[in-house]
């Protein structure tokens, strides 16, 4: 292993590499800590020529790797859980072309989010997938979770504005898929790249779809006495034929921690929650659809309707809604949140019974959710030093995720499967499908080097699909 570290401090010199105890600690965890894994060393690369020398070390090797960008990914799916190398690409962070005429950016993987569309503002222009924790993430992890937000209601998730991936493939290759122009031919491995959790490749370079800024946005704050109320206006506003830009709810409890924290708002401490609605189009459209729709919320139960006077009290609505994540710690040491995804129709429903699940196992629960388009984030605040504490925060996850699925969901919306939810992945997949979507794994990375211990089951067998697997994420080679 001291060989192989020594050969890629040659590649990306030997200030480039980490590998002491305390640089390894803070990739032990991402965003989600509640499953850990210590490289053996950690990359720091600056070019695609770079990874692909890197990624053919380690096949060579048969050491994993693993890619990784800002780490603020919440399944653990940038955690070397296997050991390995982590190949880090924050550092290849430039903007490298932007058209204007045919609306698209290229970027390398370590851009984050937001930067983006500060960068292509004065032109009008924006990108359209903003998670929240936009400020930090990277365009390539968004790419690898096929990441959401809070304007996935009408603008779709990451795949809906990728072009074109520059990528290195687990053997070390180089290939490009996809074009600028959006056009697809032949079968859609772009699509199969977005979303795959750094299981097929380690994207080197991103051309993304921009989208122009619209005339106008309104945004409002509706107060309800209670989630549930909540839940039926956002029901009421997309029946009615409209579609905002989002839709996004907050519960009391979440309301408490973020006006106790830095991303104070000055929301209503006493509202049971909170509904946060953006619509964005021609001027004209926008304020009769800012009008129906305060009419629709004060029917469902609001107490009263917010309306953002202008861009900086916009901006605090939006501090609030995307401070919730980092607020929660002031609940606990630990936080474990969900994104599974329900048909709209059963959010009232489904919220009630996931807040009994709590109140059973008697763990704090917190609800943030993109209400629009049914993606739940049930947030479960504890502390993982305590063991009988964990088994109930364990235990209350799975009831809620079999909970959504029941329901006709899935288990995930934005966050990804990674370690989290690998073994709940058979709730939505048959064996036969477990084993088809292992099989085409396998065309990109039969080693399973790139990545391994992600997404498939460890526990479950597919030997009836084929004899000759040990299991999921451990299928041999032919």
């Amino acid at each position: 292993m001291k060989e192989l570290v020594n050969k890629i401090e040659t590649i990306v010199g030997p200030e480039n590499v980490l590998a002491n105890d305390s640089d390894l600690l803070a990739y032990e965890f991402d965003g989600l800590t509640l499953f850990s894994g210590c490289p053996l060393a950690v990359a720091l690369p600056k070019t695609t020529k770079e990874i692909s020398s890197i990624v053919r070390l380690c096949r060579e090797a048969s050491v994993p790797f693993v890619p990784r960008g800002a780490g603020t990914g919440l399944s653990g799916g940038a955690v070397a859980i296997e050991g390995g190398i982590v190949i880090e690409c924050q550092r290849m962070n430039q903007i490298l072309k932007i058209d204007e005429a045919d609306r698209y950016a290229v970027v390398q993987p370590g851009v984050v989010n937001a930067e983006l569309s500060d960068a292509v503002g004065h032109l009008g222009l924006f990108y359209a997938p903003d998670p929240s924790s936009q400020q930090a993430c990277t365009i390539g992890g968004n790419v690898a979770e096929n990441s959401g937000g809070p304007h996935t209601l009408k603008y779709g998730t990451t795949t809906n504005h990728v072009l074109e991936l520059e990528l290195v493939l687990p053997d070390g290759e180089i290939v490009r898929l996809g074009c600028p122009a959006g056009g697809s031919v032949g079968f859609d491995f772009l699509g199969a790249m977005v979303g795959s959790e750094g299981t097929l490749g380690i994207v080197t370079e991103v051309t993304v779809r921009l989208t122009p800024l619209p005339e106008k946005i309104e945004t409002l704050l509706g107060v309800f006495p209670d989630i549930v109320s909540a839940c039926r206006a956002v029901g009421e506003i997309l029946r009615s034929g409209l579609t905002p830009a989002s839709l996004e709810i907050s519960d009391q409890r979440t309301i408490r921690a973020v006006e106790s924290s830095v991303y104070a708002a000055g929301i209503p401490t006493d509202a049971g929650a909170v509904l946060l609605i953006e619509l964005d189009g021609l001027k004209e459209a926008v304020e009769r659809q800012a009008d129906r729709v305060s009419e629709i919320a004060m029917g469902c139960g609001a107490s009263r309707i917010e309306v953002a006077k202008d861009e900086a009290e916009r901006q605090r609505f939006w501090r609030a809604r995307k401070g919730a994540f980092g607020a929660m710690g002031r609940l606990a040491p630990d936080l474990f949140v969900h994104d599974a995804v329900v048909p709209r129709k059963h959010l009232p429903e489904i919220l009630r019974k996931i807040c009994e699940i709590a109140d059973h196992y008697g763990i704090t629960l917190s609800n943030v959710f993109h209400a629009g388009d049914g993606n739940l984030h049930p947030n479960i605040s504890f502390d993982r030093r305590d063991p009988e504490e964990l088994k109930r925060v364990i235990a209350a996850g799975e009831e809620i995720l079999r909970l959504c699925v029941d329901a006709g969901g899935v288990i995930t919306g934005e966050h990804g499967i990674g370690v989290e939810k690998k073994e709940y992945l058979h709730l939505v997949f048959s064996e036969s499908d477990l084993a088809t979507m292992s099989l085409l794994r396998d065309v990109f990375d039969p080693g399973r080097v790139c990545n391994p211990g992600k997404i498939f089951p460890t526990t479950r067998f597919c030997t009836e699909a084929n004899p000759k697997a040990r299991g999921y994420d451990r299928v041999p080679f032919s």
